[in-house]
């Protein structure tokens, strides 16, 4: 928009200084070629009196003023006698204008072009002694000096219009951003909203359409921010609510399997049992993500590397017991420090662990690795799982989306919703891509932080 506005102050200034300049510069020019005109027919008729005349003192006045002239201009003075006065200067040669002004005794004028003027302006004037044409004048008057006031005429007009051009883009391209400021700070704010900051709002500036734009997007967004915690309060407060009643449930089922020997009865209660556990582990996601969508902790350094080793050996267990083998590779004596929420990382790696057990076959490998890179660090995670289609990539970040994993278990739909949010709080980015080999690989980058001391 503001190139927009650019271009069309500078081409609105463009033909305004077209509009003035040029007639202008033609008129000068008309008036240059009209006044050179008038003067060389001026002195052509002065020299063509005293050829008239015929006596022998005109004649040599002619001849001074001719050679004064010629010596003043560097132009040719050319005179033809048919009286008694013959001047001893050059003669023209005969032609078209001068036969018409002997026979005519009409004066000519040739500026040798149709096209402002050629290389010569050539006048011919009659001499005349009682009415009757005697002889002629013809003065040859070389155009390079019209030539070059010609094109300082124009040429100081046109460095004046680029100056103009220049000077009115500077002063458009100010006016422009001026204009166009309160409608950047509405877009900030809307890009803002887009990217989940709902506390985001636009100052009330400018001109009273923005003004009006301003106060109901800003209206727009206290409303937004109070139904979207609203709703965070209410999954909160639901999701713990409902995890003490699952927590009895959970008891109470393991209790019946306990004491029943009815081995159709015992199937029905471990199916209810799972069922309660994947419940469990959906209130317990919901909480997680009400909790990191309400921001209650600050990111601060923490240490990537004993980070990773923590979680790696609370997962091991759970590993060896399918065959599978979990890898950390990276110095030991590289120890990155990221800036995240204290816990947060825990949860991320906890639930792409959990993913990357779920679909690795027995025997498989998954492996954790992490590298600094420019001011940030990323940490990966490869399975050696199916891997996911383009499709399922796109979704797999969606609530309540669930794949598939080897063992025909779903999950609750909220693993990688969580871990994107969490990351995502902590001004990280997650995304997925296959990984060598095949299978997935999960890759996280993170801030660094500067070490102290």
């Amino acid at each position: 928009m503001i190139k927009q506005l650019i271009r069309s102050y500078v081409l609105l200034v463009a033909v305004a200084i077209g509009l003035f300049t040029v007639p202008v510069a033609f008129t000068l020019t008309a008036q240059l070629r009209g006044d050179t005109e008038v003067s060389i027919q001026r002195e052509a008729t002065t020299m063509a009196l005293l050829l008239g005349n015929g006596d022998t003192a005109s004649c040599q006045a002619l001849e001074k003023m001719a050679d004064a002239y010629a010596a003043e201009t560097k132009d040719d003075v050319q005179v033809t006698a048919t009286g008694e006065c013959r001047a001893d200067l050059p003669r023209p040669r005969r032609d078209a204008d001068l036969t018409k002004v002997l026979e005519q005794g009409d004066p000519t004028i040739d500026w040798g072009s149709d096209f402002i003027w050629g290389r010569n302006l050539v006048i011919t004037v009659p001499a005349k002694d009682g009415g009757q044409v005697v002889g002629a004048v013809r003065i040859v008057y070389s155009t390079s000096g019209l030539t070059h006031r010609l094109w300082t005429i124009w040429g100081f007009r046109a460095g004046l219009a680029v100056a103009v051009l220049g000077v009115a883009a500077v002063i458009g391209a100010a006016v422009a951003r001026r204009l166009t400021a309160p409608l950047r700070q509405l877009n900030d704010m809307a890009s803002k909203l887009s990217d989940g900051d709902l506390t985001a709002r636009a100052p009330v500036t400018g001109p009273q359409e923005t003004q009006t734009l301003a106060r109901t997007l800003n209206q727009a967004g206290e409303r937004l921010d109070t139904l979207i915690a609203s709703q965070r309060i209410f999954v909160a407060d639901a999701s713990h609510q409902l995890r003490t009643p699952l927590t009895a449930l959970r008891l109470s089922l393991d209790n019946i399997a306990d004491g029943v020997d009815d081995e159709f009865v015992r199937e029905d209660v471990e199916q209810a049992t799972a069922e309660v556990v994947r419940m469990s582990r959906l209130v317990n996601g919901l909480l997680v993500l009400a909790r990191a969508e309400a921001k209650v902790t600050a990111a601060e350094p923490l240490s990537l590397h004993d980070i990773v080793a923590e979680r790696l050996s609370v997962w091991r267990p759970a590993a060896d017991e399918r065959g599978v083998t979990i890898t950390l590779r990276g110095s030991a004596d590289d120890r990155p420090l990221v800036l995240t929420s204290p816990g947060h990382l825990d949860q991320v790696l906890d639930n792409v662990l959990s993913n990357a057990l779920e679909v690795s076959p027995d025997g498989g490998t998954i492996t954790v690795r992490f590298e600094a890179r420019g001011t940030g660090v990323v940490l990966e995670v490869l399975d050696e799982g199916p891997g996911m289609s383009d499709a399922e990539k796109s979704r797999a970040f969606d609530r309540f989306w669930r794949g598939q994993g080897l063992t025909g278990r779903s999950g609750s739909g909220l693993g990688l919703a969580v871990v994107k949010q969490l990351v995502t709080d902590d001004g990280g980015t997650v995304t997925l891509a296959d990984a060598p080999g095949g299978g997935l690989c999960v890759r996280i980058a993170l801030r660094a932080a500067q070490r102290t001391g």
